[in-house]
């Protein structure tokens, strides 16, 4: 992937290092914390329903809505390390993309920040940790990244060649899947899903939420297309080691690894297959209307 020539974001939020971790959050220990993260992943179940459900029972945190930033962590600029330079331009490269394709709806796109963090942090939807992996958070519109996910998808789930510059196009897959979520925040997706998901028991409030991630799958795919034609930074073995990831970070292969088989019911991002195919056909088409997962009458 050749990134050096896509514009920078300046909504990137560097709280590495920077007091903007915690030794506790909302309250509960971190040893609990790892453990709550731990069973959500291996149970697909969203680890901050877990935590937040265990700070409210615990009277310790309150409701995860109204979690704040950690004192310290506001929003800075990217610091000058490979990392953030290269997160900067893949979240630029989104910002571009983003705003043209909403133009051309008549729409306005405001983007999000992104912000990086190491072990732990706090976020507008309660406690950020490197157990939950990225995630967007809809209340303060922020997508949270602990950076070291990129060298566990490499060694733990490997989702690409370890040290390949293909492993870069993994990793921008990862984040604009992220902004994906952004963009259905934005079309008012995430709230009238959340609101469908009250009504239902947990296998269909689950397939519900498998349409979500599917779609930010595609999103992220629409990105590529759009951001290859105009910069033509996809290189060879790019498209397969996102694929590679793809598939390594599908509910019936992270389920198969953890408990040695695989409950469809307790989805919630999709099988292997799905995440491929949906992605590709972002990629594809480049159009935001191929990513209807909601009307797919098979997923």
């Amino acid at each position: 992937m050749r990134w050096d020539q896509l514009p920078r974001s300046d909504q990137v939020e560097d709280r590495r290092g920077s007091g903007g971790g915690m030794r506790r959050a909302g309250g509960l220990g971190i040893g609990t914390i790892i453990l709550l993260g731990l069973a959500g992943w291996a149970l697909g179940i969203n680890p901050m329903y877990l935590i937040g459900g265990a700070e409210i029972l615990s009277g310790l945190g309150g409701s995860p809505q109204q979690s704040q930033p950690a004192p310290g962590s506001g929003q800075r600029q990217p610091s000058p390390d490979q990392m953030s330079q290269f997160v900067s331009a893949v979240l630029g490269s989104t910002e571009v993309q983003w705003k043209e394709i909403f133009a051309q709806a008549g729409k306005r796109y405001e983007p999000p920040a992104l912000v990086m963090f190491s072990g732990s942090t706090r976020s507008g939807c309660g406690a950020a940790m490197s157990a939950m992996g990225p995630f967007y958070c809809p209340n303060d519109q922020r997508v949270y990244l602990d950076t070291d996910f990129f060298q566990e998808l490499e060694q733990r789930f490997r989702g690409c060649e370890a040290g390949s510059r293909s492993c870069q196009f993994s990793q921008a897959y990862v984040i604009t899947h992220e902004v994906g979520h952004h963009v259905q925040n934005l079309l008012g997706v995430l709230p009238k899903v959340q609101q469908m998901q009250r009504g239902l028991d947990k296998a269909d409030a689950n397939q519900l939420q498998v349409r979500v991630e599917l779609q930010a799958d595609c999103l992220a795919g629409v990105w590529a297309h759009h951001a290859e034609e105009k910069w033509r930074f996809i290189e060879p073995g790019d498209v397969e080691a996102a694929m590679q990831t793809a598939s390594a970070i599908g509910d019936d292969r992270l389920q198969r690894r953890s408990q040695g088989y695989v409950v469809p019911d307790a989805f919630t991002h999709g099988s292997s297959e799905q995440r491929v195919r949906w992605f590709m056909n972002g990629l594809k088409s480049g159009q935001v209307a191929s990513c209807d997962t909601f009307r797919a009458a098979q997923l």
